[in-house]
Parts: C-alpha cells; sequence; structure tokens
C-alpha cells in the first residue's frame, strides 16, 4: 500500500468512528435530565421567556431534525451556536485551542524529556540502586493526582516560597502590551521579541506544564526502560560496542532510537491523555483554554457547545494518531505502508 492510499484508508476509517461519536453524544444530551434554557435563565424565568429561547436555540424542533442539522454541520465544523453565549461554538472552540495546546506542548515537552531520561538512565545502570530508585519514581509520579500534585505545587512554589504564579496565563492586574495575533502566549512573545512578557508567560507555564508533565512521565519512563532493556541486548547494539564506539554514541544513536519507535506510539496516546487532563489541569490553575470552557458548557446545558468540543477533540486525536504513524517511517525505515 502505498503512502497516498494508507492516508486516504485513515481517513475514511475517521468517518464512521466521529459518526457513532457524535451519534452517542447527541443521543446521550437528550436522555440526561436538565433544560437548557432553564440552566441559561434560571428556575424563575417565565414559560414566555423559557419557550423563545428553546425555539432560539432550535429545541423545539423535532428529534430527527435537530439530530440532522448537527450531522451535516460536522464536516465544515459548523457546531451550531453555543446557548450560552450566542456565539458560534466553532469560533469560542479555536478561541481556546491555543491554551490548552501550548499548556499540552509544554507538559509533554516535560514527560518526555524525564521520562525518557529516567527510563534510559535505569536501563544502562538497571539492577543498581539508582535504577530502583528511578522506577519507585516514575511508579510514584504516575499514582500522583494531578489535581493534588497541582495543589502542592501551588502551596509550595506559590506561597510558601513565591517564586511562580499559581493561576492564570498572565497576571490580570497588570496592563500588557502583548498582542495575540495567533493567541499562542510564547510565540506572541517570541514574534514581538517582548522578552519580559515572555519570561512572566514562562513563569506562568511552569507550574500547570508541570503537573500534567510530571504524571505523565512516570509512563514513559517505564515503557522507555523495558524498550531500552531489550535492544540494548541486541546483536547491533553489542557490534558497536565492540567497533570500539564510545558508550554515549552507543546508546544514544544505536540503542535509543531503535527502543524509540514503541515509545513513540505511547507519546501520542499520551499527548491526547494530556489534552484529557488538562480538564483538572486548567481548573486547578484558572487556564482559560478548552477544558474549562467544557465545563462552563456542561454547567449550562449548552448542547451545541457539549457536542462541538467532543467531535473536534476527536478528530484533532485522530490526527495525532495519524501523525505518529508517519513518524514511524521517519525512525524505523523498514515500515511501509
Amino acid at each position: 500500500m502505498s503512502f497516498g492510499q494508507y492516508f486516504v484508508a485513515r481517513l475514511l476509517l475517521t468517518i464512521p468512528m466521529v459518526f457513532i461519536l457524535a451519534t452517542l453524544v447527541f443521543l446521550l444530551l437528550r436522555v440526561m435530565p436538565g433544560d437548557p434554557c432553564l440552566a441559561i435563565h434560571g428556575g424563575k424565568s417565565n414559560q414566555t421567556v423559557l419557550e423563545r429561547c428553546r425555539e432560539r436555540a432550535g429545541l423545539n424542533q423535532p428529534l430527527y431534525l435537530q439530530y440532522w442539522n448537527y450531522l451535516k454541520g460536522i464536516p465544515t465544523l459548523d457546531f451550531g451556536v453555543s446557548f450560552r453565549t450566542n456565539r458560534p461554538v466553532r469560533d469560542e472552540i479555536l478561541s481556546k485551542l491555543p491554551a490548552t495546546l501550548e499548556l499540552a506542548v509544554f507538559a509533554m515537552l516535560v514527560s518526555v524529556g524525564l521520562g525518557l531520561l529516567t527510563g534510559t538512565w535505569g536501563a544502562v545502570r538497571s539492577d543498581r540502586p539508582v535504577d530502583h530508585a528511578l522506577r519507585l519514581l516514575n511508579i510514584a509520579a504516575f499514582a500522583m493526582p494531578i489535581f493534588w500534585l497541582g495543589l502542592m505545587l501551588q502551596i509550595v512554589f506559590g506561597i510558601w516560597l513565591k517564586w511562580l504564579p499559581v493561576g492564570g496565563r498572565l497576571d490580570p492586574v497588570i496592563d500588557y502590551k502583548l498582542e495575540h495575533p495567533t493567541g499562542f502566549y510564547v510565540l506572541d512573545a517570541l514574534i514581538t521579541r517582548d522578552w519580559s512578557t515572555l519570561g512572566l508567560v514562562l513563569k506562568h507555564l511552569l507550574l500547570p506544564s508541570l503537573t500534567l508533565g510530571l504524571v505523565l512521565s512516570g509512563v514513559i519512563g517505564r515503557i522507555s526502560r523495558a524498550n531500552m532493556l531489550e535492544v540494548l541486548h541486541k546483536e547491533y547494539v553489542q557490534t558497536a560496542r565492540a567497533k570500539g564506539l564510545a558508550e554515549r554514541v552507543v546508546i544514544v544513536k544505536h540503542a535509543l532510537r531503535n527502543a524509540l519507535i514503541p515509545i513513540v506510539t505511547v507519546i501520542g496516546l499520551q499527548f491526547a491523555i494530556l489534552l484529557g487532563g488538562a480538564v483538572l489541569t486548567e481548573t486547578v490553575f484558572n487556564w482559560d483554554g478548552m477544558a474549562r470552557y467544557l465545563i462552563r458548557a456542561i454547567n449550562a446545558r449548552d448542547y451545541n457547545a457539549i457536542q462541538g468540543f467532543i467531535v473536534f477533540f476527536a478528530l484533532f486525536v485522530s490526527l495525532i494518531n495519524l501523525v505518529v504513524d508517519l513518524l514511524y517511517s521517519r525512525l524505523d525505515p523498514r515500515v511501509r505502508y
């Protein structure tokens, strides 16, 4: 199968997955108790206001018509208008996406960096005290609840030591001149060369990204150690050592690169988990991203916003998995599509 055929096949497989997920979300929201108009206007609103709200939101239409209007907008990412804000859901999701992606990328850098370091070091020093300590550290990291770790980091580094801010993407009481054409504050600060604001943005990013990254580094560390142990006993690694190559070259160039193939799969899956774990992290750190947007939508019974978020998230995760598959061919030339 050529790469083009593989790419088309993956896209076609995404269609039934999104259709099933969208259908389940639509049906579950309709059978769950709660009225969006009551949630928005409150229980004391008169019947006229509630009926007008339902008419504007299209909730007075037959269920099959609501379902069809919902499905036909998915190919163009047209998820309708938010009941709560009366704005297009697509625009609201895209406005929150940079904050969540920025947090997820920095958290992934932390988790991959720590995971590969502890896993590789533990494999090289296997059956020594340092290996046992690193394995225990990875297990403890993965076992820690995200919300608890975030609160502990806030208390220690934000309240006791006063080194880092405990929430938000920027301090709301300070007037920043940084423009946000992309919504990615780090990128915007680099583009405008606003180094002082860049430092502040990174300080606000440190605690939430460390919280997410530490928890997921345990998984990557365990997988990295297991794969490195297997690769280090391969014949080509022994041959490289017999040639007199430096141990650092043997570990990095010959062992780690081949061990990365299954690790890349885990990293791709962990990135999707990062976006899911951001729900707790964004809540703890008052991070105005997609996860907090979803929580507000759920509290308001905002059907369009909830449906749009879940479908968009599914499409985004599918794209990540496709990118991971493409990386295989770069890491292992034997992989063919």
